[in-house]
């Protein structure tokens, strides 16, 4: 379960232009330790950027550490490997795909968080990859910037944030350690990481713990936080009373929380989703269409963006409680991937998020019809069933019930 806080300072980024700028910044002030954990750090601009603030923090003496997946990062630019090693930069890569590849279905447990401490006083959280706002890595480069959105976060949950991914790395480098054979090395490490104290954040206290925002961190992984994220979706849904906006990239949600927002609508309550209008993988793209028919049954509304992709991975319910971080609504996510969402219960952050999330909604989107949506031709359904039992035989691969 989250821990909820008070005395947070949430700031909204939208979209890379936001996002890249404050993280460097970040970076540029950072004085003692840098963390940052991505699913794609990729060569363009915005890596570049990146990786030099990763730098020239190295160089003033910063402990620097970044994590990036194996498939979302497969090969790490030699040119950049020689950098950090260079500048002291600290990399690992979690699950290398190896010879076989995708082949292991434990290899599907990906790093999909996209997270960053600063000197255990600044968080970042949300759905950015290092990437460049315009290029896709299917499609090449967009007219339009990717629809996504981060938080930077101060307050008592970056003590969270660090300590997840403190206990992350560390079991990195222990893993690392021993597929060298070096036992000793990695049980001096693991000994030195149990003795040392809980992390706490370095904040400037505004006063009472009530005051500021209340926030708190939801972290999915397969260990101890399996259904966390999927859990405070439901729960919000649950309690909701007048409205449930959700925008989420890869929407293949579990039969748990699709009843949650049937019975959302059943209660009074509006509820809006904001989803992929525009093809991006077969799986993803016609697999959630199977569900489409009952939800708009139901009276869910559905709209697909259509101005460039959606990445977002965000929510808002009653206009207060609200949700920003990398975990999309569907099966891998949901499953098998390590995720970081940031819950904020604070009425002005939410309209602040609901701004952008309904003027895409009102100008970049179609809202899918009832009865067009049902008459769609033979071939379209038949590919919306086909990419469903794909995804079911996938999950019955991994061992896993959805």
């Amino acid at each position: 379960m989250a821990s909820w806080h008070g005395g947070h300072s949430v700031e909204l980024l939208i979209t890379g232009q936001a996002f890249f700028p404050a993280l460097v910044a970040a970076l540029d002030g950072a004085r003692q330790q840098v963390h940052l954990e991505t699913y794609i750090f990729h060569d363009d601009a915005a890596g570049e950027a990146v990786l030099a603030g990763l730098e020239r923090a190295a160089l003033r003496g910063v402990a620097v550490r970044l994590v990036v997946d194996g498939i979302g990062t497969p090969n790490m630019p030699q040119r950049w490997q020689e950098r950090m090693q260079a500048s002291g930069v600290q990399w690992q890569q979690f699950s290398p795909l190896g010879s076989l590849g995708l082949l292991i279905p434990g290899r599907w447990r990906r790093l999909h968080r996209k997270l960053c401490v600063v000197d255990r006083e600044l968080a970042f959280c949300g759905g950015i990859n290092v990437l460049d706002d315009f290029f896709e890595l299917n499609h090449g480069l967009q007219p339009t910037p990717r629809f996504d959105f981060a938080v930077r976060v101060r307050g008592p949950l970056v003590a969270d944030v660090h300590q997840a991914m403190d206990q992350f790395w560390r079991r990195l480098v222990t893993t690392r350690q021993l597929e060298q054979g070096k036992f000793q090395q990695a049980r001096r490490a693991l000994g030195e990481w149990m003795a040392q104290p809980p992390s706490e954040a370095r904040f400037e206290d505004t006063g009472a713990e009530g005051t500021g925002m209340q926030a708190a961190l939801l972290l999915r992984d397969n260990l101890r936080n399996r259904a966390g994220i999927e859990r405070a979706y439901r729960q919000a849904i649950a309690h909701a009373r007048h409205e449930v906006l959700i925008a989420n990239a890869y929407f293949l949600p579990g039969a748990k929380l699709r009843r949650a927002l049937v019975h959302a609508v059943q209660r009074g309550v509006r509820v809006r989703l904001l989803l992929q209008g525009r093809y991006e993988f077969f799986m993803q793209f016609h697999a959630a269409k199977a569900f489409y028919g009952a939800l708009l049954d139901a009276g869910v509304e559905i709209h697909e963006y259509q101005a460039g992709f959606l990445h977002a991975k965000v929510a808002v319910v009653d206009g207060k409680w609200s949700t920003v971080g990398s975990s999309n609504l569907d099966p891998l996510s949901l499953l098998l991937a390590r995720e970081a969402n940031v819950v904020v219960n604070d009425t002005a952050f939410a309209q602040t998020l609901l701004a952008p999330l309904n003027a895409a909604i009102r100008q970049q989107s179609r809202q899918l019809d009832k009865a067009q949506f049902e008459h769609r031709p033979l071939w379209q359904r038949g590919q919306d069933w086909l990419a469903y039992a794909l995804m079911r035989l996938t999950l019955f691969l991994t061992g896993r019930d959805y």
